[in-house]
């Protein structure tokens, strides 16, 4: 039966009113849900506007001052005897003194160390540059350290502090050309890209001879306009979640609002005619370069953290920056740090996104599972049949949600439901290599940028030279943290930031160390003779023991060549390398330091232990020689120019040091420009996170299961102590044919 025209629109109109209903329906779940996941969005912009138009009435972190009195002059003098002796033993008597320092430490103006700084758990809280002087005259003993603020967070407020407190430490040094320590004056232009790895310059570290009045910049200069946001707004969220008070969370966004409250400084304007009280910044390396010669103050700027996977993208390389490099300014590399050694290029890929928006998933590289690859595994393990086509949807499933994360700070380990970060093994990290950076960028690698031909677009001459130190990037103001491997929560930076569950990964705490050193060839003890040895390249870094390390290229003549030389031969070039162990530690504190500061001041800055040396050396157990050969034109292949090592040397197992000498005669039949480095690795001692995630292995020697460091079944933080090869590396020496 056919229905009537009537019969049908009646129909239709029926048909009309059920969807409309059912739309209805569907759009007032959808708005009912949007509202609630906008309530908690709609409430953090409330409460933070409540704040902001009220003032925020937190405190504002007082600095303090530093203790009043100097190291004894007995103390600094007996340090000077003792290496006086060790010189005599190398036969090195009539070479340069060597100092150690740390020229990366941050304090709570900075925006993560503040973050740090909240009071949860065993957090102490504030840490000013006062106690940053006080820890490195007292507990660490250094002999000299700088200061180093994200630039990006500092105020002006905090930068007249800054100087005030460099001032202030400087001042209770004594003598100033035979000071007990040197403090220098400088910040850090912090600079990344998150979307776009050939704009990512990466992080850099300024430090200034100078600190008087009148001798330093009026304000410091940062890689953007505006504050660090995601430090700010992690800061927003997580109140919500954090067990600190709550007026802990309002000196913070007391702090916030500080921050906030500094407008840009306008463009196109001199650096000297700026006002004092704006932002001032630089978009990439060569416009910070430009208005430091525009100061015309003497200053150093050291890269940082270059294979860092928590700082630099996925896919960042070195190339883009040779055409941005200045080696007037820019000696120095910071080599390794308390965030992990950038040494060593290993040639592995990272997934990328193909045409289709999937992504491959390359096979694993060398020392290298990748996270993609263990998602594959740890989903072929759940199926009941692993044959099946179900199952395979399911691999592939997996492995494409990793792979869109590899390399986003430990995110992988959320990717797959019902597993937890010891389920992940060593994917995504270097394997078989020294104290290595948490999700390592190889091509961002202190080996990679010396094996990089000069700017291969032509607009500079330039290759990567520099010169190799060690540091700690210290957030809690301890500036030479690796005097003694303990106190995991206050001695490295592997600590619970105050945030949401699931934002910061467990492994990546277990990829954090005690700081290392920069350590320098100084003909005296003044700022003077220890900042020409900076620009010189006269230096080399340490992973935190005190060894003693000469490395010269002998001349026909007689003389001698120091690291960081540059050298034109025809001739085979001979190397010598002396170097010594560091002392043994002692338990507690010298007496002048127990003299200095109180019983609970020693026990909450130096956890009442300190840099106290005793008469035993740690033997040297190996001299390691790297070679590279920068490239000759960008078709050269990276790897085979890097030949690590290219020698190497076992040193007696009892003695006073080690001398290796050696000659390259490839260098005459090649006539090619060489690099050559030494590493001088101590014998084997525990080393806070010495094996980084504790793997349970199979019969292959692959990580089955890892166990992140973290709390006991006390809640007490564990050390999670390892035995490694603690170690120097040398500045290297460039040698030219002639």
């Amino acid at each position: 039966m056919v229905p009537s025209r009537c019969d049908l629109s009646a129909h239709a109109s029926s048909s009309i009113s059920s969807r409309s209903i059912h739309l209805r329906w569907v759009i007032g779940v959808l708005g009912v849900l949007g509202l609630l996941l906008a309530l908690p969005v709609i409430a953090i912009v409330i409460y933070l506007a409540v704040l902001y138009v009220n003032g925020a009435d937190g405190q504002s972190y007082v600095d303090g001052e530093p203790v009043s009195s100097a190291r004894s002059k007995e103390s600094v003098e007996r340090e000077q005897g003792r290496q006086r002796v060790a010189r005599s033993l190398l036969a090195r008597s009539g070479s340069p003194q060597i100092l150690f320092g740390d020229l990366h430490v941050h304090t709570h103006y900075s925006a993560d160390a503040h973050l740090q700084s909240i009071r949860i758990k065993d957090r102490e809280g504030a840490s000013p540059p006062a106690d940053a002087c006080d820890f490195a005259r007292f507990c660490s003993q250094l002999d000299f350290w700088s200061i180093n603020d994200h630039a990006e967070s500092l105020t002006p407020d905090h930068w007249r502090e800054t100087v005030e407190a460099i001032q202030q430490c400087n001042e209770v040094a004594g003598d100033p050309e035979n000071p007990d320590l040197v403090s220098f004056l400088g910040w850090e232009w912090s600079h990344q890209s998150v979307v776009d790895a050939s704009f990512h310059y990466g992080h850099k570290n300024v430090v200034l001879r100078d600190y008087e009045a009148g001798r330093v910049p009026v304000r410091p200069i940062a890689s953007i306009s505006g504050p660090p946001w995601l430090f700010l707004a992690i800061g927003a969220v997580a109140p919500w979640f954090s067990e600190a008070g709550l007026e802990d969370w309002v000196d913070f966004h007391r702090y916030t609002r500080d921050v906030l409250d500094v407008p840009d400084c306008p463009e196109g304007v001199a650096v000297r005619d700026l006002p004092s009280d704006c932002r001032e910044s630089a978009k990439d390396p060569r416009t910070l370069f430009a208005k430091l010669s525009d100061w015309g103050l003497p200053a150093v700027v050291i890269p940082h953290g270059l294979s860092w996977g928590t700082t630099n993208p996925a896919h960042a390389k070195l190339d883009n920056q040779i055409a941005q490099h200045d080696s007037v300014f820019q000696p120095l590399l910071e080599v390794y740090s308390g965030h992990g050694n950038s040494e060593v290029f290993r040639d592995f890929r990272l997934p990328e996104m193909k045409a289709d928006a999937s992504y491959d998933c390359p096979a694993d590289g060398e020392d290298m599972e990748l996270c993609c690859e263990r998602a594959a595994r740890l989903a072929r393990a759940r199926c009941e049949d692993p044959d099946s086509e179900a199952c395979e949807i399911e691999i592939q499933a997996a492995m494409q949600a990793t792979a869109r994360f590899e390399g986003s700070f430990g995110n992988v380990t959320l990717t797959l439901p019902e597993t937890d970060p010891a389920d992940w093994g060593e994917c995504g990290q270097l394997q078989n290599a020294f104290l290595p950076a948490f999700d390592y960028r190889p091509r961002q690698s202190a080996q990679y940028s010396l094996a990089l031909g000069r700017d291969l677009a032509g607009t500079t001459d330039a290759r990567f030279r520099w010169g190799f130190i060690g540091s700690s990037d210290s957030h809690r103001a301890r500036p030479g943290t690796g005097y003694r491997e303990f106190a995991r929560e206050l001695m490295t930076d592997g600590v619970d930031y105050p945030i949401p569950p699931g934002l910061e990964d467990e492994r990546s705490k277990s990829y954090y160390y005690t700081g290392g050193l920069a350590a320098v060839h100084a003909e005296g003890r003044d700022r003077g003779a220890i900042f020409d040895a900076l620009r010189s390249r006269r230096v080399y870094g340490t992973s935190g023991d005190r060894i003693l390390l000469w490395f010269d290229l002998l001349r026909e003549d007689g003389t001698r060549l120091p690291m960081g030389s540059e050298a034109s031969l025809a001739a085979v070039p001979r190397f010598e390398v002396r170097a010594l162990g560091a002392f043994e530690q002692q338990a507690g504190c010298p007496d002048f330091a127990t003299q200095a500061l109180t019983r609970d001041r020693l026990e909450s800055l130096c956890r009442g232990e300190c840099y106290h040396p005793g008469e035993v050396r740690k033997s040297i157990a190996r001299v390691e020689v790297v070679r590279i050969r920068p490239q000759r034109d960008s078709e050269e292949a990276i790897r085979p120019l890097i030949e690590d090592p290219w020698l190497g040397f076992d040193c007696p197992a009892l003695g006073e040091g080690c001398i290796v000498e050696f000659e390259d005669p490839d260098f005459v039949r090649d006539r090619r420009e060489s690099v050559y480095y030494v590493r001088v690795i101590q014998s084997p001692s525990p080393a806070v996170n010495g094996d980084p995630l504790r793997c349970d292995r199979d019969a292959n020697g692959v990580c089955v299961r890892g166990h992140p460091c973290g709390r006991d079944t006390n809640g007490l933080p564990e050390d999670c102590l390892a035995e490694v090869g603690e170690r120097a590396w040398s500045s290297p020496i460039f040698v030219d044919p002639s």
